[in-house]
């Protein structure tokens, strides 16, 4: 039974009411570790917070707290359990369905200079689009400072769906974000439309100078590639630099791919799966001039976030890469050959801990999570102490 969207059962158990209060004390919610086997290596997931309302990305600060974006637009602060007041500054934020306050990415020198940067649904002529700022986080973390809009899409729209939007910052400073079709699918067929894209801008928002249509005709300055469905996901391999992306199909075809400039990757021309209306793919799963994905997904999982693991704790998963899921509440691990081809999918964590927005490798080599919940968390794996 119900009520409200919470299982009555978990009430009675005793396990939403302490959630609840949490939340409303604004203060993390000490849940027990819990250990999880894996194919390859045994994990520990630990709660660092609970109250986050429907999270969106978690970045950790060298001071060794972490700052969290939500989608109602504030962002927050959790440092030893405790999650802070929102942060003053911030934007107005039109949260409108998908829409709202979406990724954060710090800045290379983020401990010297304080700036991040964010993505977030903006109101203006015509309706709501997809918006990327800058800002410095105050030392004491309680405001941001000198926030700067660095872009807004071209065309705005009443729709509410396929914001995007990750963000990826390059070694040389310079970001790469995705935005969806925003409900308009022939949008992402439109060299002269940001929806439907992936973006390149250097750190003050003016287009990369590695940019296919950059002094060109041919397209905006801005774009990177086209053809993409709503890219939440995107990454930058720290290893050889290799940009990927985690993009949401429609009834099939949720894809993993890797964005290459100029390059069109067929969305909605060429696609696995479906429409959502049952009819098939104008051009079918592939198609002569229409980039195929590295890896797909039918059914559908929901990707949000994806990472490329390179970290110390799990060196048994160098290179491969970890995709959160919504629908399917778990965490995706695909593993690499030498040449980057998928050869297996391990699913972490299947409906353990609710939908999962975000994954982001911490500099220890643990992993971060957030849930998307109205009342989600920040989790913590790390790896399982062996015992005798």
């Amino acid at each position: 039974m119900r009520w409200h969207g919470l299982d009555l059962k978990s009430i009675f158990a005793g396990t939403v009411i302490p959630l609840l209060l949490a939340a409303s004390l604004g203060t993390a919610y000490a849940a027990d570790p819990v250990e999880i086997p894996s194919k390859k290596v045994p994990l520990v997931v630990e709660t660092l917070a609970t109250g986050l309302r429907q999270p969106w990305s978690v970045e950790a600060l060298p001071d060794g707290g972490y700052v969290v974006s939500e989608k109602q637009g504030t962002l927050r602060l959790v440092k030893d359990g405790k999650v802070s007041a929102p942060i003053a500054g911030v934007p107005t934020v039109a949260t409108e369905g998908q829409g709202g306050l979406l990724d954060i990415a710090l800045a290379p020198d983020f401990s010297s200079s304080r700036t991040l940067y964010f993505t977030y649904s903006a109101r203006g002529d015509g309706g709501v689009g997809t918006a990327l700022s800058r800002a410095r986080l105050s030392n004491d973390g309680t405001r941001l400072e000198d926030e700067t809009r660095l872009f807004l899409m071209n065309r705005l729209t009443t729709r509410g769906q396929h914001f995007g939007s990750r963000i990826a910052v390059a070694k040389d400073g310079s970001l790469f974000f995705g935005i969806g079709d925003r409900g308009e699918q022939m949008r992402a067929q439109d060299l002269r439309d940001h929806a439907g894209a992936i973006l390149h801008v250097n750190p003050d928002g003016t287009p990369h100078g590695d940019n296919p249509f950059l002094g060109t005709a041919d397209g905006l300055a801005e774009i990177w590639s086209k053809g993409h469905r709503n890219p939440q996901g995107l990454t930058i391999d720290p290893k050889d630099g290799t940009l990927l992306s985690a993009e949401h199909g429609a009834r099939g075809g949720d894809e993993v791919n890797l964005p290459q400039p100029g390059r069109n990757y067929g969305w909605p021309r060429v696609s696995y799966g479906r429409h959502y209306s049952g009819a098939e793919f104008e051009l079918g799963s592939a198609a002569e001039g229409y980039e195929p994905p590295l890896y797909y997904w039918d059914p559908s999982i929901a990707p949000g976030a994806i990472a490329v693991y390179r970290g110390a704790m799990f060196p048994e998963w160098d290179g491969n890469l970890l995709v959160a899921a919504l629908k399917f509440q778990l965490l995706a691990r695909l593993e690499r050959d030498e040449s980057g081809a998928v050869i297996s999918e391990e699913r972490l964590f299947d409906g353990q801990f609710g939908r999962i927005r975000d994954v982001v490798v911490a500099p220890d080599g643990a992993l971060l999570l957030l849930t998307d919940d109205a009342d989600g968390a920040l989790l913590r794996v790390s790896r399982a102490v062996a015992t005798e």
